[in-house]
């Protein structure tokens, strides 16, 4: 067996062994685990049963995941994203009112464009094109995004009719719990306990519990129930075949893509160099297969009914325990196979225990604003921009507009615009006749 890993993962010529490699999927499984809990709970929101969700979930990060070490060689673990499930559940479906079968079909066709922009160079293009300011901006925001969403599921923020938001009743039992988790979580990553999400959001869950906010409820394996949402993306409804592409479900398709690339994409970059696996030039060899990988975990995701799958930067967890290899990946995506035995715990985790975990998701997202250049006016505003607007619109693709194209007019009226930059040009357009036509 050791041969065999050999001679599929290098593992030797990248510094590392078999141990090592199963330390390190150890590690950034506890890391991320956290998403069995949350995916289901934000997407159960949306109308979709939790215990499916659970269910696909877990098969979407364990496909992608062992895909990812297979193809790529590379230690990223994937699972279903943290903000675009919000915006999957939040925007498109709850806002938007589009139904959750079609909202998957949108994600499937997103999935196939992700194939082909990746197979004929355009999606490398983007990547090139577009800052890596709001890369990281778009992150940050993104936080903001789903911090709000979890503070106002736990009854911490409410609506107010005089000032839109305001402060909840802190002595109702949802926020009190909440509190309680915020400070359960935060104490454990305060002092570097591996799994703190996951094991801050079981205390939690307990507290509910012997509380009677929720009750555990007896389940068996629960692989049929799969079939709640496996195979039910509704690929015409997204096409909106019916009455013509619609450009409500372009929006959605193309947000879905954008975030994808960024969240996948400034994922490697920081992985990658913290693995010391960039070339000498700082590119990323094999940048094409993970790519490749990336489009066909979310085509499979929207299979299996689950939002976009991206690959998650608590790979660094597992990096800084050694990992090197794909063996790294493909022990968390065994673990999330293994896990599938659990899902149906999810059902009796409630809100008071998933919003704390949320809300400081958020926090650590917030963390990519660092590499902003806030002297620089052109990244600093185009940036702000993105941050501020994602969470206060409740869209990450107004977000992306007022981002993108700020930073395009900066950059034609300070004179610093290229013949390289056509791409933003072209995208900018976009967004603004995107805001012409919604204000039609």
């Amino acid at each position: 067996m050791t041969d065999l890993l050999e001679r599929m993962f290098h593992l030797r010529a990248h510094g590392t062994s078999v141990r090592t490699e199963l330390l390190a999927g150890v590690t950034t499984f506890l890391t991320m685990a956290y998403i069995v809990v949350i995916n289901p709970a934000l997407l159960g929101q949306a109308g979709m049963p939790v215990t499916a969700v659970a269910v696909a979930t877990c098969l979407a990060a364990a496909f992608g995941c062992i895909l990812m070490g297979w193809v790529s060689n590379y230690p990223l673990a994937m699972a279903p994203g943290m903000g675009i499930n919000a915006y999957f559940a939040f925007t498109v479906v709850k806002t938007m009112g589009v139904p959750w079968q079609t909202a998957l079909g949108c994600v499937f066709l997103s999935g196939v464009a992700f194939f082909l922009l990746t197979v004929v160079g355009v999606r490398q293009m983007i990547v090139a094109a577009v800052p890596h300011s709001l890369f990281s901006a778009v992150a940050g925001g993104i936080g903001l995004f789903i911090a709000f969403i979890g503070l106002s599921d736990a009854g911490i923020i409410v609506a107010h009719q005089g000032t839109m938001v305001g402060l909840g009743n802190l002595t109702e039992p949802n926020a009190a719990v909440a509190l309680l988790g915020l400070v359960v979580i935060g104490l454990l990553q305060a002092r570097q306990v591996r799994g703190a999400m996951l094991l801050g959001i079981l205390v939690t869950a307990g507290v509910s519990w012997l509380c009677g906010l929720s009750h555990l409820v007896a389940g068996g394996f629960p692989l049929g129930e799969l079939s709640a949402t496996a195979l039910q993306l509704d690929i015409p409804a997204a096409l909106n075949l019916k009455g013509g592409i619609g450009l409500s479900l372009l929006e959605i398709v193309f947000v879905f893509l954008f975030v994808d690339v960024f969240d996948n994409v400034g994922t490697l970059v920081a992985v990658a160099k913290r693995a010391g696996l960039t070339a000498p030039d700082g590119t990323i060899p094999r940048l094409n297969r993970i790519l490749l990988v990336d489009s066909a975990a979310m085509v499979v995701a929207a299979a299996v009914g689950t939002s976009p799958v991206t690959s998650y930067v608590e790979s660094a967890a597992g990096v800084a325990a050694g990992g090197r290899t794909g063996l790294t990946s493909l022990v968390v995506g065994v673990l999330f196979l293994v896990t599938l035995f659990f899902t149906p715990l999810v059902q009796a985790i409630p809100v008071a225990a998933t919003a704390p975990a949320l809300i400081l998701v958020g926090a650590l997202m917030m963390g990519s604003l660092a590499e902003v250049k806030w002297n620089d006016p052109l990244e600093s505003i185009s940036a702000f921009l993105t941050v501020v607007m994602i969470p206060l619109s409740f869209s990450i693709a107004n977000g992306l507009a007022f981002g993108i194209t700020s930073y395009a007019v900066l950059k034609l009226v300070t004179g610093r615009a290229t013949r390289q930059d056509w791409l933003i040009y072209v995208l900018s357009a976009l967004f603004v006749l995107r805001f012409v036509y919604l204000a039609a």
